[in-house]
């Protein structure tokens, strides 16, 4: 049986301008929708994409549950979106023109997730301070996890799952920024129509590496029509939720990383973190993920699991969210035992 899925706006104004778009995912048979004890998993997305990506990994992730014999108790899933993608993109739209341009801080999402499952707004009727929470993040996503830790009152995760974290020392910080805010830069971001879009996009060799299942959600998730308030002339054809400007602001961000970068020693010691990274090392080297796990970790001896997708990069949910969907199984049945020997 498909997920069913609801969409929701939180909104914590006037504390903080944002509003901030997320979305439910639940299987409406299962027997932990109301039990307190079961996990609630919280997924945050990559720089440029939307809280939808997740969702080829959760479906996956859903038939691996489903055959478990209940040894891992799944309650419900939450996609968590930053403000200035997918629909907060445009939700956002005329907010984000003032003091977020032409750098927004990953700083945002972090905070973004932090008054969202704190309680600070209106619009989501949970109090996520009662649920067993598990953050589940990629990229960017990753880091503005670790980074929402840092705010008050704590949010108290049970363990954190993060895929391909965005984090690395300043020393390698340089190149792969430049590179990143280089494509943004140059980046097609409008095209005829949804249908038109997936071919194009399915011709080329970056996306012919995706499942087709994210590209579909991508074209159909990620898009919107003309015109915008960067394209208030162009009355045809579609454009990027998350606007070519502020996927860029967000590249050009200098702070997000390093500062999770020196945070994530403090985290391990906090609460069990698993790491999962693509096999294939495309936009962070080995040297780079090494000097995360050996240097900012403090070796691998203190993550609750380290593990590689294959046949996925730093792309990772997009290229194989099968296999992503395997690990972050293989992490929740570790965080699902230790619970319960914690119990005994």
């Amino acid at each position: 049986m498909a997920l069913s899925a609801q969409s929701y706006v939180f909104d914590p104004r006037p504390h903080y301008p944002l509003l901030i778009p997320a979305k439910r995912y639940w299987k409406s048979e299962s027997p932990f929708l109301d039990d307190p004890n079961a996990l609630t998993l919280i997924f945050t997305h990559g720089t440029g994409f939307h809280k939808e990506q997740w969702e080829p990994t959760m479906d996956d992730l859903c038939e691996l549950l489903g055959n478990n014999n209940h040894t891992v108790k799944v309650r419900e899933m939450w996609a968590i979106e930053c403000p200035n993608h997918g629909d907060g993109g445009i939700l956002n739209e005329e907010v984000l023109k003032w003091g977020y341009d032409p750098t927004f801080s990953w700083e945002e999402y972090a905070r973004a997730i932090h008054l969202f499952l704190s309680g600070y707004g209106t619009g989501v009727d949970v109090d996520f301070s009662t649920r067993k929470l598990v953050g589940i993040g990629h990229s960017m996503g990753a880091v503005c996890l670790t980074l929402s830790m840092n705010y008050f009152p704590s949010l108290k995760f049970e363990s954190l799952i993060l895929c391909e974290h965005m984090t690395l020392a300043q020393k390698y910080s340089g190149k792969t920024s430049n590179m990143l805010t280089k494509g943004a830069v140059n980046r097609r971001d409008i095209w005829p129509s949804r249908e038109e879009a997936y071919k194009l996009l399915k011709s080329r060799p970056a996306w012919k590496a995706w499942d087709d299942r994210v590209l579909k959600i991508f074209v159909k998730d990620g898009m919107r029509p003309l015109p915008t308030a960067d394209y208030p002339d162009k009355t045809e054809g579609i454009t990027l939720k998350c606007s070519r400007i502020q996927e860029t602001a967000c590249y050009r961000d200098p702070l997000g990383t390093p500062r999770a970068y020196s945070a994530l020693g403090d985290i391990v010691k906090r609460l069990p973190v698993h790491m999962i990274y693509g096999a294939i090392d495309d936009y962070m080297p080995r040297e780079v993920k090494d000097d995360v796990i050996n240097i900012a970790a403090g070796g691998e001896q203190n993550l609750a699991s380290l593990t590689r997708v294959e046949g996925a990069g730093h792309l990772i949910i997009q290229m194989n969210p099968r296999g992503v969907a395997e690990k972050i199984f293989h992490a929740l049945q570790i965080i699902s035992h230790s619970r319960s020997q914690a119990k005994l």
